[in-house]
């Protein structure tokens, strides 16, 4: 192969010690993030020559160097919901603003997840951030051998922080504002059943609802899904529901694109029609549906607020709510 065309080797950081006129352990001490002893001559020197020679340092090493890896696990059931995107595009990008990378881990559903907690290959992280339905803090800490571990999926456990969105709030200002509209009967179209999260979810529905003598006609059972939505939505009695409170914008949207000819105008003529998350699509043209959602920059800012207090992390059971609120469009 000609030699013009082999690809340039990468500087070292032996490679800039050597132009700076410095040790390598002083030029690694000059590269460093911390604060390391080292004359202002020298770190001049040597900054000068990892910028001539394009050097960046290898963040990995340097991880390992500080007994970090700068990495954090996401535990996930999977990634299907619509709201899913909104947050973990926002979660990603404050957590690598904060010089960490993110693994993201599917732990699946079911006995799938009972099989993966129990036998699956664990990685060499800073902290675990918990959603799964089906993990407990325990069984995490012994997956990554790491005490780091965040709980975001509902459960509150010794040692182990929290953030748990209070729900409860924005569901008793949606049902409110039902029952200020004459709303007298309702169905409540659910996700995933197993969830603690969503059993909270659902028990503070039937709680507002009983409040505002809104009778509960039945709980349909679906997936968090668009698709989940639009099936149950033929299960629907447009005659007898006043509204329709579904645990997913996702699944409004599908009852919405299903019953499109008793919203003419996106106005509600049947029935009216809440959705849950408050994700970005419902501020479209398209689906303008009623919802209820936290403000998600609130949501993260408190994660990452936590994940940069690695000892805390580790021993504090610090809980965390982020409110809730109704955002009304045009559904309801």
């Amino acid at each position: 192969m000609n030699d013009a065309l082999k690809p340039a080797s990468e500087p070292t950081l032996s490679d800039v010690a050597a132009l700076a006129g410095v040790s390598r352990a002083i030029a690694s001490r000059a590269l460093s993030a911390q604060p390391r002893p080292v004359s202002a001559d020298k770190r001049e020197r040597v900054l000068h020559a990892a910028e001539a020679l394009g050097y960046r340092p290898n963040s990995l090493a340097r991880g390992l160097a500080n007994k970090t890896v700068n990495l954090v696990a996401i535990l996930v059931n999977h990634i299907h919901d619509l709201s899913d995107l909104d947050l973990f595009d926002l979660l990603l990008a404050e957590i690598q603003a904060i010089g960490k990378q993110v693994i993201f881990i599917r732990v699946g559903a079911g006995e799938d997840a009972e099989d993966f907690l129990r036998d699956g290959v664990a990685y060499h992280v800073d902290a675990a951030l918990v959603f799964a339905d089906f993990a407990d803090a325990a069984t995490v800490r012994r997956m990554f051998r790491n005490n780091a571990v965040l709980m975001l999926n509902g459960h509150h456990e010794p040692g182990a922080p929290s953030v748990t969105m209070d729900e409860d709030q924005g569901i008793r200002e949606a049902v409110a504002d039902a029952a200020a509209k004459g709303v007298r009967s309702a169905l409540l179209l659910t996700g995933r059943s197993m969830s603690r999260v969503e059993q909270a979810r659902i028990a503070s529905f039937r709680a507002a609802m009983r409040q505002h003598g809104i009778a509960l006609l039945g709980e349909l059972a679906g997936d968090y899904s668009y698709a989940s939505g639009r099936a149950l939505a033929q299960q629907i009695d447009v005659d007898a529901t006043g509204a329709v409170f579904c645990t997913s914008d996702a699944m409004a949207m599908g009852v919405l694109d299903a019953h499109r000819r008793y919203f003419p105008g996106h106005a509600p003529e049947r029935f009216r029609l809440y959705g849950f998350d408050n994700i970005s699509l419902t501020q479209f043209d398209a689906y303008p549906i009623s919802s209820i959602g936290a403000d998600k920059r609130d949501y993260v800012a408190q994660i990452v607020r936590i994940l940069n207090r690695p000892a805390g992390l580790a021993r504090h059971s610090e809980h965390v709510l982020v409110a809730t609120r109704f955002v009304p469009r045009l559904t309801g």
